[in-house]
């Protein structure tokens, strides 16, 4: 399908420099992720592969071929924004075929490849409604069927999910990776939710300040983080980082993920007091407030009988603490 490459990208806007130099490949057929926090640079950097923004310095290369100069419409790429991006006094079906209408192909070979997309995405029985005959997660179907039957090299995503109600965007994100093992295409998607990362990647790129801190799949991520950001940002709840010094360990910092923590009213390597007790049905979130950690959070399967104010003890477990050094830097044995 396709293959991409960025060599030392840069983009600046005047005097602000938004992507720092990023070197990337993304495999041909993988489904590649880029997530980080708000103004990380991921949207500017897939535009920039889009060709909607041209980047300051760089290459970017698609299958090999260096493609800076090559305009957005020729550089073989579908993108499912965000809006939706649909016309309002088009059906699906047309909404749908437009993009191959306008590169002049038949109609016969048009009417073929919306009907294999509509039926690879149950819109079968919309082709002739307007978009504002449907619902939100409809309309997200109608845009990435519009992606599909071009048959691009590279489908980019830019948050797709982000104006879907929560059961939508579960929904959602299990059809778009159906259609990946589907298509077998290559696939770059966008978002600040690493919950979307997590499920969807082959491989997640984390980005921060317009840089990549580290590149590898989900499980990689999360069992072996490169330095506290990543540490911090994969996961959910968050993992906890505690002093080292006051519990006689090396390095600045030590990283325990909230189901690593032990939780005891007896005895335990910190004393601390309940704060706030999540009861989310199939697993409890404990809030505990220590000296001199501050708060921190311990992640119980099932219910966990806490309440607010009650006298606590926590252990990390030995063997899954992470240590970091005074610049944030992981810390390995």
């Amino acid at each position: 399908m396709g293959s991409l490459r960025l060599s030392r990208i840069t983009k600046s806007f005047g005097a602000t420099d938004v992507i720092k130099g990023v070197d990337l490949e993304v495999r041909d057929g993988e489904f590649c992720v880029f997530v980080g926090p708000s103004g990380c640079g991921k949207s500017t950097l897939l535009r920039i592969i889009a060709g909607l923004e041209d980047a300051t310095s760089g290459d970017i290369l698609i299958d090999e071929a260096r493609v800076n100069d090559t305009p957005p419409s020729k550089r073989e790429i579908a993108m499912v924004f965000q809006s939706y991006a649909l016309y309002p006094h088009l059906t699906v079906r047309d909404n749908m075929g437009l993009g191959l209408k306008q590169a002049g192909e038949a109609k016969e070979a048009i009417s073929a490849r919306v009907t294999e997309a509509s039926r690879m995405l149950s819109l079968d029985a919309l082709l002739e409604r307007r978009p504002a005959e449907l619902s939100g997660g409809q309309r997200q179907r109608v845009a990435i069927g519009r992606a599909i039957v071009r048959t691009p090299k590279l489908f980019l995503f830019d948050e797709p999910l982000s104006n879907l109600d929560a059961a939508l965007r579960v929904a959602t994100r299990i059809e778009i990776a159906r259609l990946h093992r589907e298509l077998k295409a290559t696939m770059i998607y966008v978002t600040h939710d690493q919950v979307e990362a997590m499920t969807l990647a082959d491989r997640i790129v984390v980005l921060n300040g317009g840089r990549v801190e580290q590149v590898g799949a989900p499980m990689e991520l999360y069992d072996n983080p490169a330095n506290v950001f990543v540490a911090g940002f994969i996961g959910s709840p968050q993992m906890n980082f505690l002093k080292a010094a006051p519990l006689g360990l090396q390095g600045e910092t030590v990283g325990v993920r909230p189901e690593h923590l032990e939780i005891s009213r007896e005895a335990g390597e910190i004393a601390g007091t309940v704060s706030h007790v999540e009861h989310l049905g199939g697993e409890t979130n404990i809030y505990v407030r220590t000296e001199p950690h501050g708060l921190l959070t311990v992640r119980r399967f099932g219910s966990a009988a806490y309440g607010v104010d009650e006298a606590v003890f926590l252990t990390p477990d030995p063997t899954r603490r992470f240590f970091f050094d005074a610049a944030g830097l992981r810390i390995r044995a």
